[in-house]
């Protein structure tokens, strides 16, 4: 019985990572940016990317995934028409393993300080996953630097997940994902290979931790708010909704003011398969932002 749980484990960790990948498999055309580089924040570097010219839109990717891996399909057409900052946030990437605690509250003040190095007063930020969970928590301890958030997937606190969701990551171990094309990805950019099992840990730990940005707290948030998420997503779609009224929204449009924040459920999608509907995603934010 071990044995199986054991198999079980390795087999669930092979499916995820296979997922991720194919999920992380651009099939655009990728460009350069125009600038980027380390900013020194709350006592790590956390590596950028700079992309056309605007409006700022500072852009939060999911766990284990880079820049590229999560935003190469949508930069090249979000540059068009704005300043695009791409973060790789901590142990992510070109981004250094800090033994620094990984939190979202953390993570959101990475953001506000990279903002600050680059001379950004405010942006409009859109977070996939765990970046959106770390934008949610940003609109709120950054409020004054928010003109419009973006939230892909995602939820400001545990409960909003699924609970097979949030029970993903039991019982992994840093080897499952040895060998795999996520490390090979790791390898390829980041400043300390030796670093893969630490971080994975590290990770992990972060997966697991309970986190909560608040309902009062969301329902302070100022700036417009535009959520996108697949139907069958893992974000549970009750919490969903309450989080869509906690924003102002909910209402009967045809007697009473539509309100400022958006909520759009696109059907036939899973988390990562969301993130692959290059058109819709487009669309929805280009509406939203301008």
């Amino acid at each position: 019985m071990k044995n199986l749980f054991k198999t079980h484990n390795h087999i669930r960790a092979t499916l995820l990572i296979a997922i991720l990948f194919i999920a992380s498999s651009s099939s655009g055309q990728k460009i350069k940016p125009s600038s980027s580089g380390y900013a020194p924040v709350n006592g790590i570097k956390v590596y950028y990317e700079v992309y056309g010219e605007g409006r700022p839109l500072v852009l939060l990717h999911g766990a284990f995934y880079t820049i590229d891996m999560n935003w190469a399909d949508l930069i090249p057409e979000l540059s068009k028409s704005r300043k695009v900052i791409a973060i790789e946030m901590q142990g992510h990437g070109h981004s250094p393993f800090s033994e620094r605690e990984l939190s979202i509250t953390t993570l959101a003040s990475d953001v506000e300080k990279l903002m600050d190095y680059l001379k950004i007063d405010s942006a409009d930020v859109a977070g996939y996953s765990m970046g959106g969970s770390v934008a949610y928590q940003f609109a709120v301890q950054s409020p004054k630097r928010l003109r419009k958030l973006v939230i892909i997937s995602s939820t400001y606190k545990t409960n909003g997940w699924l609970p097979i969701v949030n029970g993903a990551f039991k019982d992994f171990k840093p080897e499952f994902f040895d060998n795999t094309p996520l490390q090979a990805g790791y390898d390829a950019v980041a400043p300390d290979k030796t670093k893969w099992r630490k971080y994975l840990e590290q990770m992990f730990v972060f997966a697991e931790t309970p986190f909560n940005v608040g309902d009062s707290n969301i329902a302070k948030i100022a700036a417009p708010v535009l959520i996108i998420s697949g139907d069958n997503d893992g974000t549970d779609k009750i919490e969903l909704i309450k989080t869509y009224q906690l924003l102002g929204g909910g209402v009967t449009a045809d007697i009473e003011p539509m309100p400022k924040s958006q909520l759009a459920i696109v059907p036939s999608q899973g988390h990562v398969s969301l993130m692959m509907q290059t058109t819709t995603i487009l669309a929805y934010m280009n509406s939203f932002l301008k």
